[in-house]
C-alpha cells in the first residue's frame, strides 16, 4: 500500500477524484490529511503510523518558491527529505513533467515576506518551504517506512498570496475563518482580483500535482 499525505483537502482533492476502490493504476491507496504545521502533522502522523505500515509513504501538497526560478505550479522532489531510490525512481518517472529537485525547508509559520524568505535562501540553501515534510520524515523514519516528498508550488515571490497568511488560514483552529476573510476584502476590494488570480493559480498547481502523482504511481513496482 501506497500512504500519500496532504495537508488539506483542497490540495488532494484533484486525486481524490481518481481513486476507484481506493486504488490507483492496481496500486492500493491511502490519502492521509495531516493539517498544517508541526502540532496537527505530528499528532496525525503518530495516529496514521500506530495502526497502519505502508510499503512506502510519498509526502506530497503546495510548496512556496522562495527563489526566483521557480514559478507556481513547479513540481518539486525534495532531496533532503527523500529515499534514494524513490528519489531515482521519481526522476525518471516525472522527467517529462520537467520536476526539479530541490533543498525543502520546513517553517514555523506561513512566510509570506520576501525578506524572510530571502534569509532562507542564504542560510538553509533552500528553493522551497512548506510546513510538514520534516515532521513526516521524522515520524516515517521512525517507524522504518521509506519516504518521498513531491510538492508543487502554489506561491512565489513574484505570485504571492493575495492577503495576509493570517487572513486565509487559521493555524489554530485548522481552517479559514471565511467572516475574517470576507471583512478582508470589503476594507480592501483590491485583494478581490488577486483572490481569484490565486484560487485559478492553486487550481492549476493542483492538476499539475495530480497529473504527476498519478505518472508516479504507475512507475511504483511493489
Amino acid at each position: 500500500m501506497i500512504a500519500i499525505t496532504f495537508a488539506l483537502r483542497a490540495e488532494s482533492s484533484g486525486l481524490t477524484a481518481q481513486l476507484r476502490n481506493g486504488k490507483i493504476d492496481n496500486q492500493q491507496i491511502e490519502i492521509v490529511h495531516t493539517g498544517v504545521g508541526q502540532k496537527a502533522c505530528e499528532r496525525k502522523m503518530a495516529e496514521f503510523l500506530s495502526r497502519t505500515r505502508p510499503n512506502l509513504l510519498i509526502s506530497a501538497g503546495f510548496a512556496g518558491g522562495v527563489t526566483e526560478d521557480l514559478r507556481a505550479g513547479d513540481l518539486i522532489l525534495a532531496e533532503n527529505f527523500s529515499d534514494r531510490q524513490l528519489l531515482s525512481i521519481a526522476q525518471r518517472a516525472l522527467a517529462a513533467q520537467k520536476v526539479r529537485t530541490i533543498t525543502l525547508f520546513t517553517a514555523e509559520s506561513i512566510i509570506d515576506s520576501i525578506a524572510e524568505r530571502n534569509r532562507i535562501v542564504k542560510e538553509r540553501g533552500a528553493a522551497a518551504i512548506d510546513m510538514e515534510t520534516e515532521f513526516i520524515a521524522s515520524a516515517c523514519a521512525a517507524h522504518g517506512v521509506r519516504m518521498l516528498s513531491l510538492r508543487v508550488v502554489s506561491d512565489t515571490v513574484h505570485e504571492p498570496f493575495p492577503a495576509p497568511p493570517a487572513i486565509l488560514f487559521d493555524i489554530a483552529k485548522q481552517n479559514t475563518n471565511f467572516l475574517r476573510l470576507g471583512a478582508y476584502l470589503l476594507a480592501h476590494p483590491i485583494a478581490i482580483p488577486r483572490l481569484l488570480r490565486f484560487s485559478r493559480q492553486i487550481a492549476r498547481a493542483r492538476k499539475n500535482l495530480t497529473d504527476a502523482l498519478i505518472s508516479l504511481i504507475g512507475a511504483i513496482d511493489l
